[in-house]
């Protein structure tokens, strides 16, 4: 499959872009500056004998078979307002998380729509939004030294056949493992999850995922 992932100069894109091409997917890493994602897909490099990686601008990332929303909540809407004709018809994988950060901390924003990936179906009604890898750790992803992951991903959404192309994958990275966790409705709760995680990692300096238990 080839992937597109916008905004995928920045950690989780970058991550999940190493991760996936070295399951075997082609992946066109997405930015504004298409000069910053050749670079960056540059310094990621190829992973022998898999999938290949290449800078474009986003919206030559839209025109992959799957693209995965990863930008900084802040540009969300705006981006995806404008791609809208070139993500119809596909399957949209948003993994923003609606942070801010304070001195106390991470916290959820409000967002009208319920969540970014509500937001994002209503941006883009010609498109099948599903909500997916809000919880694996960018610093993960991006160390070559980590080979397995223990973490679920929540894949959420209204299309079972679209969920299940989710699930499959997150699942081709080592060890992760996409569970359907609902509908799209549901998705405010796990994006705002992460500044729980987030609160974790800092005070037991770590990188904690999600694992559900009592799934075969």
């Amino acid at each position: 499959m080839k992937v597109g992932i916008l905004g995928g100069t920045g950690p989780q894109g970058r991550g999940l872009a190493t991760r996936l091409a070295a399951a075997g997917h082609d992946v066109l890493i997405g930015s504004r500056s298409t000069e910053r994602a050749q670079v960056i897909a540059a310094e990621v490099g190829q992973p022998d004998g898999s999938g290949r990686i290449v800078g474009v601008s986003n919206a030559d990332a839209a025109a992959a078979e799957l693209v995965i929303v990863s930008v900084p909540y802040q540009g969300h809407a705006d981006l995806l307002s404008s791609l809208a004709t070139e993500l119809a018809g596909k399957i949209v994988v948003d993994c923003v998380n609606p942070l801010g950060f304070d001195q106390q901390g991470p916290f959820p924003l409000r967002v009208a729509a319920g969540s970014a990936a509500q937001e994002a179906q209503q941006l883009l009604p010609d498109s099948t939004v599903i909500a997916a890898f809000h919880h694996v750790s960018a610093v993960l992803l991006n160390d070559p030294t980590v080979d397995h992951f223990a973490d679920h991903v929540l894949v959420l959404g209204e299309d079972r056949d679209a969920v299940a192309v989710v699930c499959d994958l997150a699942t081709a990275i080592p060890g992760a493992r996409g569970i359907y966790a609902g509908r799209l409705r549901n998705a405010g709760q796990v994006e705002t999850l992460t500044a729980n995680l987030i609160a974790i990692n800092r005070r037991y300096k770590t990188h904690a995922g999600i694992a559900i238990t009592g799934v075969s």
